[in-house]
């Protein structure tokens, strides 16, 4: 069975989150990957321009009614008309979960991988959270690079 990898981004994000995110995209097709995003601009819509120009799989999950704004290197587009909610439908399809840049949709896929739990969930110059003392939250990895992001996430699958 094929390993997936979920990409979550803002969908407005900097010029350097989209080039983080093509890298992941290049890196994770490479690796025979399939990836699932929400398959419309900003992050999202690098990442699967990513996979595309290395001939990977990449998946859309978008939350209206009808493939209108998404990307137009997705390899397929699944419509949920649940909004914010198929940001639920995306993790729970991954084996791991990576994160680039952060919104408030991207904190809600971090949060929704960790309570889900028993995959990798790593963040690529986001959100970094911590408890109440400070410290790191427990079970994700805080990483600067698509390189070591993209190991993070597939190290189950050796």
């Amino acid at each position: 069975m094929p390993f997936q990898v979920a990409v979550c981004g803002p969908r407005h994000c900097t010029e350097q989150d989209e080039r983080d995110a093509r890298r992941v995209g290049e890196l994770l097709a490479e690796q025979g990957v399939t990836v699932i995003c929400g398959g419309g601009i900003g992050v999202m819509a690098a990442v699967a321009a990513g996979v595309r120009s290395k001939g990977g799989l990449v998946i859309g999950v978008r939350p209206n009614d009808s493939r209108d704004g998404a990307s137009p290197d997705l390899s397929a587009t699944i419509i949920t008309n649940l909004g914010e909610a198929r940001n639920a439908v995306i993790v729970w399809s991954a084996d791991a979960v990576i994160s680039v840049g952060g919104s408030w949709g991207t904190l809600s896929e971090i949060a929704l991988a960790k309570r889900r739990g028993g995959i990798p969930v790593v963040s690529l110059n986001g959100w970094r959270l911590t408890d109440a003392v400070g410290r790191d939250v427990q079970g994700i990895e805080y990483v600067d690079s698509p390189e070591v992001a993209v190991e993070k996430a597939i190290v189950p699958r050796s």
